[in-house]
C-alpha cells in the first residue's frame, strides 16, 4: 500500500512517524511520502515539504503568508495525484488538511483523519464537512467521541499516542550530567514566531531564580543560533532532541501552551502555561474560542489543574509567582500531582498507534 501523510508541526511529526512505524509492521510492502519532519523521515517517509516551511502562528500571521500556504496545498494536490497513493492519512493541522481532504476525496482516495482538530472548540460547522470528506476519523481525546456522536459522526477514540511516545523514550540516556542542582525546563514552543514571543519572557522569569539550574528544550527544527540571537548573552543551556529526557531530569517546567503542556503532565512535572500571540490574532481568537481553558491538561480534566498565563497575564512577574507556588509550596506541587494521575487514566492505556494502525488497514481491507 501507498501511504501519504500531511503532518504540519513537531508535536504532529512524531504521533506521525509512530503511526509509521507501526504500519510497517502491518504491511512491510508499504511506501511512505508526504509533508512532515525529521522523525518521519527517519522512518523512511519520502518527504516534499518539512513542517518548518508550514507552520505560522496566529490569525494574522496565516494572513501574511496566505499566498504561501496556498502555493503549499496546491503543491500537495498536485503532489498526490501524481503519486496515486491508496490512502492519505491526514495529521490534525486542520487550515490546510481540511483544504486538501475534498480534493482527494473527489479521487476516490480513502481519506484518514488521525488527531482530530480542534472543532469543539471553535467554529464547529466544520464538523459536516469532515463528515463529508473523511473516510475515517481517528481521536485522540475521551470527549471527542461524544461531541461527534451529536453531530451523527461515528469516530473512533483509539487513545493518547502521548503515552506511546513517552514509553518509547523512558530507557533514553539523561539529557543532562547532574551537577547537583534541580533543573526547571523551559519549553517556548517549536515554531520560530512563538519561541521569539515566549523564550525572552521566560528567560526574563528565570533569572529570578539562581538556585535553580534552567534549561531549554531546543526544537530539532531551529537551529541553536536562532535561540541565541534571542537571549542576548543569556549562557542558560540549550538541549535539542532530548526534551522527554529533559523532562524525566525537572522539577518543574515553564511551558508554552500546546501538547508541551500534556507532555509535561505525563512526565509528572509540575508547570505553569504560557500563551501570548499578536493582539490581532488574540482578540479574533476569544471571540471565536469556545472552551474554558487553553492547556490540553485543563481540557481533558475539566478544571484548573495547571496555572494558564494568557497575553498579558504573561510576564514574568506572574510567572515568577506561579513558579514559586509549584517549586516551594509542597500542597500545591502534590496536588498538581495527583491531578496528573486522574489525567492519565482519561487518556487510556498505552497503544494508540498500533490501534490506529491496525484500523486503517482495517478500513482498506489490506
Amino acid at each position: 500500500m501507498k501511504y501519504y501523510l500531511i503532518s504540519g508541526e513537531a508535536s504532529g511529526d512524531l504521533h506521525a512517524s509512530n503511526l509509521v512505524r507501526e504500519l510497517k509492521q502491518l504491511d512491510p510492502a508499504a511506501e511512505f511520502r508526504g509533508f512532515g519532519g525529521d522523525l518521519l523521515a527517519k522512518e523512511g517517509m519520502h518527504l516534499v515539504r518539512h513542517y518548518r516551511d508550514l507552520a505560522f502562528m496566529g490569525f494574522a500571521e496565516v494572513i501574511l503568508h496566505l499566498r504561501t500556504i496556498l502555493n503549499n496545498i496546491s503543491f500537495c494536490k498536485n503532489d498526490i495525484r501524481e503519486w496515486k497513493p491508496d490512502a492519505v492519512i491526514l495529521v490534525d493541522y486542520p487550515g490546510f488538511n481540511l483544504r486538501v481532504a475534498p480534493f482527494v476525496k473527489e479521487l476516490g482516495i480513502k481519506v484518514f483523519y488521525y488527531i482530530s482538530p480542534q472543532v469543539w472548540a471553535w467554529k464547529q460547522s466544520r464538523v459536516f464537512r469532515i463528515r463529508e470528506v473523511v473516510d475515517r476519523m481517528f481521536c485522540i481525546l475521551p470527549f471527542e467521541k461524544d461531541f461527534y456522536a451529536k453531530f451523527d459522526f461515528e469516530v473512533d477514540f483509539v487513545g493518547h499516542p502521548l503515552l506511546d511516545a513517552i514509553a518509547r523514550e523512558e530507557n533514553s540516556e539523561p539529557a543532562l550530567a547532574d551537577d547537583g542542582r534541580k533543573i526547571i525546563a523551559l519549553l517556548p514552543g517549536s515554531r520560530g514566531q512563538e519561541i521569539k514571543t515566549m523564550l525572552p519572557v521566560m528567560l526574563s522569569a528565570a533569572s529570578r531564580f539562581p538556585e535553580f539550574r534552567f534549561v531549554i528544550a531546543g526544537a530539532p527544527s531551529q537551529p541553536e543560533k536562532f535561540y541565541r540571537g534571542l537571549m542576548n548573552g543569556n549562557s542558560t543551556e540549550i538541549v535539542f532532541g532530548k526534551t522527554y529526557a529533559l523532562l524525566r531530569q525537572s522539577h518543574a517546567a515553564i511551558v508554552t501552551s500546546g501538547t508541551a503542556t500534556l507532555e509535561t503532565a505525563l512526565h509528572a512535572v509540575p508547570e505553569v502555561v504560557c500563551y501570548r500571540g499578536s493582539t490581532v490574532s488574540y482578540q479574533i481568537a476569544k471571540r471565536l474560542v469556545k472552551v474554558d481553558y487553553i492547556s490540553l491538561v485543563n481540557l481533558v480534566m475539566g478544571k484548573e489543574v495547571v496555572k494558564e498565563l494568557i497575553q498579558s497575564e504573561m510576564n514574568a512577574g506572574t510567572i515568577s509567582a506561579e513558579l514559586k507556588k509549584i517549586t516551594a509550596d509542597t500542597n500545591s506541587r502534590q496536588k498538581m500531582l495527583d491531578d496528573y494521575a486522574v489525567l492519565r487514566e482519561k487518556l487510556g492505556g498505552p497503544g494508540a498507534s498500533r490501534r490506529t494502525a491496525e484500523l486503517i488497514i482495517k478500513n482498506l481491507g489490506a
